[in-house]
């Protein structure tokens, strides 16, 4: 069981959805760009389905499944996107993935919160690895992912089958071992 945190980083706090924020999730999550990047959000995405999704959170963290927050300013609660992590117990490992409202592109939102998550995995999760992975055909996700310290492993060749086609994914990845060496040369 996992209990669901908040998180707080400079400028964003990581707390757990709520259905009020349904609407604004199907319309961010709506957008064909942020769709068409992702390996799961469905097109058109409608209010119902965000709903559904929003609904299912509690138990998937209750069960020690997955951890998903709102990605919310500090300064207003205004809600910038999603960012989860899918446990893979056995391993001791877990896969994070996130999507940002595309009027929030290139802020600087997805590293900053990725960073916190990560931070959530190996202090509290205990986590041994943490891993991500994101289209090809989309590189800015692949340099939040080396904002945060993860490193670059390799491309799955057409691992993704999406919108009728086949995409490469590129994976990073960090270990706890890394974290705590990176951790202790900046603090």
């Amino acid at each position: 069981m996992v209990k669901q945190p908040e998180l707080l980083t400079e400028r964003l706090l990581l707390r757990a959805f709520t259905l009020a924020d349904a609407r604004e999730v199907a319309e961010y999550a709506g957008d064909w760009d942020i769709a068409r990047m992702t390996s799961n959000i469905p097109h058109p995405y409608e209010l119902s389905m965000a709903e559904e999704w929003i609904s299912g959170h509690e138990k998937s963290s209750e069960d020690g499944e997955a951890v998903t927050f709102a990605m919310t300013k500090r300064e207003n609660g205004e809600l910038v996107g999603a960012i989860g992590i899918h446990m893979d117990k056995v391993n001791q490992a877990a896969e994070f993935g996130y999507w940002v409202g595309k009027r929030f592109w290139n802020q600087g939102f997805a590293a900053e919160a990725s960073r916190a998550v990560i931070r959530f995995g190996f202090e509290e999760l205990e986590l041994n690895r943490i891993y991500a992975r994101h289209m090809t055909k989309n590189p800015a996700s692949g340099r939040v992912m080396q904002k945060t310290g993860m490193r670059f492993e390799g491309i799955l060749r057409e691992s993704i089958f999406r919108w009728d086609s086949f995409e490469d994914a590129a994976i990073y990845s960090i270990l706890a071992s890394e974290f705590k060496a990176g951790a202790s040369e900046s603090g």
